[in-house]
């Protein structure tokens, strides 16, 4: 029944609790500041500091340093950038998935990205950065996990104070494929414009992972991939079959049953409205709604 839905029932306004993006914003903030008393403006991050990434700290032992380095940013504008990417994608991907699920996908692009930076420091030193700090590559991640959750929503960014509208997706792949670039080519023009004194192998970890659990967590309950090793004597599938069974690395709303719909779309929708006003909804939230509300006329 509609009634059981949780979606349909009174919220309960006695237990109205703040968001854990703008908690994060505020930590964020706090340390920043104790950052600037302690360490002076603008902070410098030695290869000896205990909770900035470094190569050599991971060699210590120092593995808090794939948490702590999350937290701590170089100076005002890149503690600036990384609130706004968190703040505005943060929202988005708290009130569709929850503040557990949230929190995964940011810590997680955070850690993983710090790693791959380390790694590639280790074993192409010329290309990588050996001391790392900044929320951007848990930032990358929420990038990333909108794309999948809102593929086809219009974003407009300034480029040098030019502004480019382009869709979700193609952002996401764009800030990977840039990464990647910036990283074989790291003392070219094209590094110096956009990627310049970058972790670039951050950003591209936090962007990978930011797809995959948000890939995950857009089927349902979470779960591990299976890979299938198909047998010899299987036979060959036909091209134009596989490729009318093949279905986009972007989930669609066309792959759901109805029940999956409502659990999926329509749920994190309502939540959205409930936490934010309905003022706060995409053009494509809004047509989502619309699709629901049809089908249940047709009910």
């Amino acid at each position: 029944m509609l009634e059981d839905r949780d979606y349909m029932r009174q919220p309960d306004y006695g237990q109205q609790r703040i968001s854990l993006t703008v908690a994060l914003l505020i930590v964020n903030v706090i340390i920043f500041i104790i950052e600037c008393v302690t360490c002076g403006y603008p902070p410098i991050f030695g290869e000896n500091n205990y909770f900035a990434l470094s190569l050599n700290g991971i060699k210590h032992g120092y593995l808090w340093q794939l948490l702590t380095f999350q937290f701590m940013h170089a100076g005002l504008l890149h503690i600036l950038f990384n609130s706004w990417t968190i703040y505005v994608f943060g929202r988005e991907i708290e009130a569709r998935l929850g503040a557990k699920k949230f929190l995964i996908i940011y810590f997680c692009g955070g850690i993983i990205g710090g790693l791959l930076e380390m790694i590639g420091a280790f074993f192409w030193p010329s290309h990588f950065g050996t001391s790392v700090v900044g929320a951007s590559a848990g930032g990358m991640a929420l990038i990333a996990s909108f794309a999948v959750f809102y593929a086809e929503e219009p974003l407009t960014i300034f480029l040098y104070f030019f502004p480019i509208t382009m869709r979700a997706k193609y952002f996401a792949w764009g800030l990977g494929c840039l990464s990647v670039l910036c990283i074989l080519f790291p003392s070219s023009i094209f590094t110096m414009l956009f990627g310049g004194n970058v972790a670039n192998g951050a950003h591209l970890g936090g962007i990978l992972t930011g797809l995959f659990l948000a890939r995950q967590f857009s089927r349902g309950d979470w779960h591990w991939p299976q890979w299938k090793f198909p047998s010899r004597r299987e036979k060959p599938r036909e091209f134009a079959a596989a490729g009318k069974d093949k279905k986009s690395f972007w989930p669609t709303t066309e792959d759901l049953s109805d029940d999956e719909f409502l659990k999926n779309e329509v749920d994190p929708i309502l939540d959205k409205i409930s936490a934010h006003g309905i003022q706060s909804l995409t053009a494509r939230e809004r047509q989502i709604l619309e699709k629901a509300r049809s089908k249940m006329t047709k009910q």
